[in-house]
Order: C-alpha cells, then sequence, then structure tokens
C-alpha cells in the first residue's frame, strides 16, 4: 500500500491549495492569483491497515498567459524519495474548474460547492478521489478532507491545512 500512499498524498496537498486561492482571489477577480509563488502543504494520510503517513509539498505556481494555472509540486512524504507532481487547471464556468495532474487517469474535475471546493478525479488501480476543501479566516489557509474509494469503498483518507508563504 505505500503506493498509494505515494499517489494520494500529494493529491490532498494541491487540493487544499486552491480553496483560499479562489476564494480571496474572486474577491479580488483573479481564480489564481494565490498560487503565484509558494505554498505549503502538509497532511496525515491513513490508509487502511497502515500506520498513518505525514506528508509535505511546496507547490510553485505560474498564473499562464492564457489564464490557467500551472503548479509544480515537489512532494515530500514520509517513508519515500521526494518526487515531483505536475498540475494544470483552467477555468471552465463560473466556480468549475477542470485540468490535468500527472498521476490522473483522466480530467481533474473542481466544482465551488457553497463556501467550499470539491475535487474529483481517479487514480491507476480503480481509485477514486473525493476532496472537500474549505477556507480558514483570512483567506491564506484551508483546511482539507479527502476519502479515497476503490469499488465504492473508503481504503484511505486524508487531513491537512495549506497556507500561503509567498
Amino acid at each position: 500500500m505505500s503506493q498509494l500512499s505515494r499517489a494520494l498524498a500529494p493529491l490532498a496537498l494541491f487540493a487544499a491549495t486552491l480553496s483560499p486561492a479562489t476564494v480571496s482571489a474572486q474577491q479580488r477577480g483573479d481564480p489564481f492569483s494565490f498560487f503565484e509563488g509558494l505554498t505549503e502543504s502538509v497532511a496525515t494520510l491513513k490508509v487502511v491497515m497502515h500506520k498513518p503517513v505525514l506528508t509535505r509539498s511546496i507547490g510553485r505556481g505560474e498564473v499562464e498567459r492564457d489564464g490557467s494555472l500551472s503548479l509544480v509540486q515537489r512532494v515530500e512524504d514520509e517513508g519515500q524519495a521526494p518526487h515531483v507532481r505536475r498540475w494544470l487547471i483552467r477555468p471552465a464556468g463560473p466556480g468549475r474548474f477542470i485540468g490535468t495532474m500527472s498521476e490522473a487517469t483522466g480530467p481533474v474535475t473542481i466544482d465551488e460547492i457553497g463556501n467550499r471546493f470539491r475535487f474529483r478525479m481517479n487514480l491507476r488501480g480503480g481509485l477514486s478521489i473525493e476532496q472537500w476543501l474549505t477556507p480558514l479566516p483570512g483567506g491564506r489557509a484551508a483546511s482539507s478532507s479527502m476519502t479515497v474509494r476503490k469499488f465504492g469503498i473508503a481504503v484511505a483518507s486524508s487531513q491537512g491545512t495549506v497556507r500561503k508563504i509567498s
């Protein structure tokens, strides 16, 4: 299951970065400005029948000329060698985003629902991810709650936070 831990932990970390960015940025009219520069994400990933794993990532984001967000993360999972994960996310309508992530097997979809954001994606091995993000007061951090399912059964969960560091 260490492969599962390695695949899932960074998802929680990126997803957590979208929530405060979108809320704060929407007030300014720019949904991706939070991601420009550096963000730090920390989470605990719990995989069924395994010890919890601490995950951390440092992301560097850039808004491209076409308005999409390019985010590169250095992912450091406890007990694993660091690795890089790449995201490309673009607006797809009011309160909706779509994009790619290097480990996803299809599109990543993000929907704004109330004051929270729901991420959905699939990974190799028949894993499906649903993650809910909630902005924290001040707009520079968010909490994240993720559930990973295989054949409809929850096999992992994650709780984490993210903050803008520059």
